[in-house]
């Protein structure tokens, strides 16, 4: 019976054993390999297949790969020779920042069997950064009455590499004044010592220059310019009231969130207490995440913290005072975990399509769950629906194997959705899932997106037809025929025309075309809608809307509004003999078309009779007179007048002016020697007529003045048959003037003697008198339907009538 028990024991442990050599073979392994950060690609690291003892032949046929659990994979196998290589840069500050050593873990897996082998990669740090100090330029004032060996400190230079390749020794060049202390840590800062007294008087100002150098190979250094202002005493640094502060936050905290204030004091007064707060050498993720205000102390968050990228940062505060001293203090920021990351579901390999006469545990597909999280908030578990011919059975580290469960059938269902459902244990539970299914083509579910939600554009008047004008694009993330992207306009009108006859748009490249030119009197805006079409089934499409903005160029020349362009009439501005130095003769009034400074005129008289006897307004058009007006001035003035506008190049107009110095309408006619001075022959024949009939005129008036002393008793009213005479009380007080013109205000008062049918001219003689020459009590009676009006005529060329200036009506 012993013997029996004895071979029974033996037997079982023989079965224990080859039990667990077997399992030997599946248990993960862990391999360490190093290599120099920078390492060229496909540099080998290592020999997995010698390593582990694999035949590298076979790594094809068991599906070998490496994964690594981040955005880049770094490292891979080599299938052909086994070796584990270099795929990607890797830059040891990027990966572990300060942290030594640094190590990247990757999973080797092979399939059939299944194994897992965990290989950690040390990245070794060559010496590939410089010393770098917080700052350019640091400035110190220090007392003049400061005591030798006087010590002051420096923030140290930071190195991104590690051990012997960080900062190993400083270096102050040479100088009269200070020196640098070898004796104390420069962890975080060194000190200069003062050897000789200083003396604003002699020197106020000192600049040294303090090199950092590593210990690597090459050296590699960093220099600094210190700058020091002796004044008066600052011998107290700033000093925070803990040397570490702690500070415990959960992850996903909103931006903004205040996490301590920090509080430094300084026992100086004036300038040399008032404190600014530094964040001091710390990386540019860790940048991203906090800020502190200078004045203050007060630290926020101003970036997204995730306790999966980092549990905890470690951030060093600079406190500064108005001296340049500084004091330091670190704050010990601790990330807590919340169960923000749901379960990731990676598909490593999958057997498609699946043959239907598969027997019942063939291995379809491996699938890797993985959740970021940290402790019960990590731990997962992976199910897939019973209602399926589908099992998951869990592997090593989180991987699962789907295998079939049952008899699968084609005719019965030819298409399996497998929907796996991962969840873990946090509070509240977060779950994911993936489907597993074949044959998935795109479809066209993205509409083309433009990078702008609209398009403004400039545009010169009178731009060339066919130029370009700007270009619109759109981008559709879709595949194939379905991210094509065809630009088109929408049709619409500007102002009445198709917005197709003022710009076109490329169906290819987006860019729009002028098909016109522009004009910018005509209209100055317009909007077009430019439509981004794909070539998918159906097709889908984005607007948008492009504002064309026309500007203004000088194009067009001042137009002159008074005195009207020079036609068939002339119009004459009177201008009285008293007229005193910057009277307001007249005024030109010109417009522009053009806007913005192209409108803007200018006036300026090129030309005119007497050149030192008027002026105008540079701006303002208006005409005034230089000086007084004299007698020996001549009566027929006339004036050039170039009206510019202020554009590039300027464009100009000239206009005449025509002004008669007169106190006395007797005078009146002599205007007709101003519009008819190049026609000699006609001028001519008419001042013969004139003399002719004004000798007549004067013979009869002298006659009738003669008859008229004889007849004492009463005093005549009428001079002559057919002439009438017009009391001044008919006749308005002055003539009227309209604003800025100049037109004559001053009083003067006149008979008329008219006759009844002349049709050359209306005025025979023209006589000034004052109130005594006519009484009021013997003025004309007469019907008020009746009325005279007098005007001062001119003959144009074709020998018509044109009246100009408006005497006056009264009633007969």
């Amino acid at each position: 019976m012993s013997k029996v028990c004895s071979s029974c024991g033996l037997k079982w442990r023989i079965e224990l054993c080859l039990f667990l050599l077997k399992m030997m073979q599946t248990v993960a392994t862990d391999i360490h390999y190093s290599v120099p950060e920078e390492t060229k690609t496909k540099q080998v690291i290592g020999s997995l297949s010698k390593d582990l003892d694999l035949e590298f032949r076979r790594l094809k046929i068991r599906k070998a790969r490496v994964d690594f659990q981040g955005e880049k994979r770094y490292c891979g196998i080599d299938l052909d020779t086994g070796n584990l290589i270099v795929l990607e840069r890797i830059d040891r500050e990027v990966l572990c920042e300060a942290t030594t050593p640094c190590l990247l873990h990757f999973e080797f897996i092979l399939e059939n069997p299944l194994e897992l082998h965990n290989i950690a990669v040390e990245i070794l740090d060559v010496n590939d950064n410089v010393p770098v100090f917080p700052k350019d330029l640091i400035k110190l004032e220090i007392s003049e009455l400061a005591t030798t060996g006087s010590r002051y400190k420096i923030a140290s230079a930071r190195d991104a590499d590690v051990s012997v390749n960080s900062v190993q020794s400083y270096l102050l060049d040479q100088n009269d004044y200070f020196v640098l202390d070898g004796k104390t840590s420069k962890e975080r800062y060194v000190e200069i010592v003062l050897k000789n007294s200083l003396d604003r008087e002699i020197k106020g100002e000192h600049s040294m220059i303090l090199t950092a150098i590593d210990g690597g190979n090459p050296l590699r250094s960093g220099s600094v310019t210190i700058h020091i202002n002796v004044i008066d005493i600052n011998d107290n640094s700033p000093v925070f009231s803990q040397a570490l502060y702690k500070v415990n936050v959960f992850e996903n905290t909103p931006q903004g969130t205040s996490l301590l204030k920090v509080i430094a004091t300084d026992k100086d007064e004036g300038a040399n207490s008032v404190i600014t707060y530094y964040i001091n050498h710390v990386s540019d993720n860790t940048k991203r995440l906090f800020q502190i205000d200078q004045n203050s102390g007060e630290m926020t968050v101003i970036g997204e913290l995730d306790h999966e990228k980092a549990s905890s940062y470690e951030v060093e505060i600079q406190a500064e005072d108005g001296g340049g001293q500084a004091g330091h203090c670190k704050v010990l920021v601790e990330i807590s975990d919340i169960n923000d990351n749901a379960p990731t579901i990676t598909v490593k390999s999958v057997n498609n399509p699946i043959p239907e006469d598969v027997p019942t545990g063939t291995e379809i597909a491996i699938i890797n769950v993985k959740d970021q999280d940290y402790g019960e908030n990590s731990r997962v578990k992976c199910v897939v629906s019973e209602s399926l011919p589908f099992k998951l059975q869990s592997s090593i580290k989180n991987y699962f194997t789907l295998v079939s469960s049952g008899p699968l059938d084609r005719e019965r269902v030819s298409e399996y959705n497998v929907t796996i459902t991962a969840s873990d244990e946090g509070s509240p539970s977060l779950s994911s899932s993936a489907l597993l299914r074949f044959q998935i083509s795109d479809i066209n579910d993205n509409h083309p997106e433009f990078e702008e939600p609209s398009y403004s554009v400039y545009v010169s008047e009178n731009n060339k037809p066919g130029s370009s004008i700007c270009s619109v694009t759109a981008r559709d993330p879709d595949w194939r025929q379905n991210g094509t992207v065809v630009y088109s306009l929408v049709p619409s009108e500007v102002n009445g025309v198709p917005v197709s006859s003022y710009v076109s748009v490329n169906g290819d490249t987006g860019v729009i075309h002028a098909v016109r030119a522009f004009d910018y009197e005509q209209f100055r805006s317009f909007k077009v809608q430019v439509v981004a079409r794909d070539n998918g089934s159906p097709p889908l499409s984005s607007n948008v809307t492009v504002s064309i903005f026309v500007a203004d160029e000088n194009d067009n020349s001042p137009q002159i509004l008074y005195p009207a362009p020079a036609g068939n009439s002339l119009m004459t501005e009177m201008v009285p003999k008293a007229a005193l130095a910057g009277s307001l003769v007249s005024k030109v009034i010109a417009v522009d078309a053009d806007s913005g400074q192209n409108a803007w005129l200018s006036y300026q008289i090129v030309k005119s009779t007497d050149p030192g006897l008027f002026t105008i307004g540079l701006h303002s058009g208006e005409i005034r007179a230089q000086r007084d007006i004299s007698d020996s001035d001549g009566m027929k003035q006339n004036l050039v007048i170039s009206v510019k506008d202020n554009g590039q190049p300027s464009m100009s107009t000239t206009c005449a002016v025509y002004l008669l110095i007169s106190d006395n309408l007797a005078e009146v006619p002599e205007l007709k020697d101003m519009s008819y001075e190049g026609k000699d022959s006609k001028l001519t024949s008419y001042l013969i007529i004139a003399l002719v009939s004004v000798s007549t005129f004067f013979l009869t008036f002298i006659i009738l003045i003669l008859a008229v002393r004889f007849c004492r008793r009463r005093k005549p009213r009428l001079l002559f048959d057919g002439a009438v005479a017009i009391p001044s009380a008919y006749f308005p007080p002055n003539y009227a003037e309209v604003d800025g013109t100049g037109t004559l205000r001053s009083s003067y008062n006149y008979d008329a003697y008219l006759t009844t049918g002349s049709r050359t001219s209306d005025f025979k003689f023209v006589r000034s008198y004052n109130d005594n020459t006519l009484p009021a009590e013997m003025t004309l009676k007469k019907s008020p339907d009746h009325f005279l009006e007098g005007s001062i005529t001119t003959l144009n060329t074709a020998g018509e009538s044109n009246e100009h200036l408006n005497i006056g009506t009264a009633p007969l």
